[in-house]
């Protein structure tokens, strides 16, 4: 089964990686401006900063969830053309949540350096060239044909962020830059679903089609912990690049199954299907652009590795993963927040019809064996 790199999240900076370089002693209270701050990621940032007793400023262009944090200043503009509002300020670090465009990275890096001590990126594991083999920090990166592109396509995501990692390095200089690369990430505001596809799926209860084993790796990172460890590489200022992903091999489609059973307090009857089954079903039906199967991959073509990044190094420098299980619990009580249509609309996984006939095939196919 061919898995495209649209279905897989990544992200990398080129160049060598330092292992961890501390450029300084954190004050008690630090002045921290985030470009973003309002989606999925941005407040768990803040509430992480906020715990901590940071000062905060997000700039953003206040779209999105703008009745959030009314305490903490806002500052709008749009950083693909205008940072006039932030230009000649001074903060302690910056933390760049919605940098795609390298030019938009470039631009921000060289407005704020003069001003700030440390640059964190967040980024992904998509940035790397291959997943044939499992990935380090060090590893070979995506490139773009033509680095002009802006477009962010699942085609372009990993070499753009790739570029975006370079440019930043470019103006920060690898002393004052920390880079992330997180894979899937999960928990509480997750709106790609990719993740809580699992338990929110099991959570109903009945057949449920889970793809070719319980052995099959899993690797995700609880955006709590991104959050924790970020601002842990801000108060130790610590630099370098570090894939943020739980332990490989650690964690796999089985123990995903159990906790979401003990989570969720379901009666299911998982039914397992085989790779050369579900390359018949992705061949046979379309299912909204949408992962049939998300966070789940194949172990034998070329995307075979990509549950299996190192996290050596981020460990290393202070990263812990909590239990999956913990996740998926904070998620399901934030799920049931949320307005019954959008509980009612998974936007990653089997529709509820494609699922149903697929069950009914796979017996079919096992009576006929």
């Amino acid at each position: 089964m061919a898995i495209k790199r649209r279905e897989v999240l990544k992200a990398g900076l080129v160049g060598a990686a330092l292992a961890g370089t501390r450029i300084g002693t954190a004050c008690e209270s630090l002045n921290v401006l985030i470009l973003g701050g309002t989606g999925f990621i941005g407040p768990h940032m803040v509430e992480e900063a906020l715990r901590r007793g940071h000062n905060l400023t997000l700039f953003n262009r206040g779209r999105t969830n703008t009745d959030l944090f009314p305490d903490v200043e806002k500052i709008k503009g749009d950083r693909a053309n205008d940072h006039s509002e932030i230009a000649n300020r001074k903060w302690d670090v910056v933390i760049d949540n919605s940098g795609y465009v390298p030019r938009h990275v470039e631009t921000a890096a060289r407005v704020l350096s003069p001003n700030i001590n440390h640059y964190v990126f967040i980024s992904t594991i998509s940035v790397y060239e291959s997943f044939a083999t499992p990935n380090h920090e060090d590893s070979p990166l995506a490139q773009l044909e033509d680095e002009t592109v802006e477009e962010v396509t699942g085609e372009t995501y990993g070499g753009l962020k790739a570029l975006c990692e370079q440019r930043a390095a470019d103006v920060m200089g690898d002393d004052r830059l920390t880079v992330l690369r997180p894979t899937y990430i999960c928990g509480p505001g997750d709106h790609t679903d990719r993740f809580s596809y699992w338990p929110v799926r099991t959570a109903r209860g009945g057949e449920m089609i889970w793809p070719g084993g319980r052995d099959y790796p899993v690797q995700i990172i609880d955006v709590r912990d991104l959050a924790r460890f970020t601002f842990d590489c801000v108060e130790e200022r610590i630099a370098g690049i570090y894939n943020m992903v739980n332990p490989a091999g650690s964690y796999t489609m089985g123990d995903l199954l159990d906790d979401s059973v003990a989570a969720s307090g379901a009666e299911i009857d998982p039914i397992w299907v085989d790779e050369s089954f579900i390359d018949a079903a992705r061949e046979e039906f379309t299912v909204r652009n949408r992962g049939m199967f998300p966070i789940w991959h194949p172990l034998d073509d070329e995307y075979g590795a990509v549950s299996s990044i190192s996290d050596t190094r981020a460990k290393a420098a202070g990263l812990k993963a909590r239990p999956v299980r913990e996740t998926i619990e904070a998620l399901l009580a934030w799920w049931q927040t949320l307005p019954e249509e959008r509980q009612s609309d998974l936007r990653a996984g089997l529709p509820a019809d494609i699922e149903v006939q697929l069950i009914e095939r796979w017996k079919t196919s096992q009576a006929e064996s």
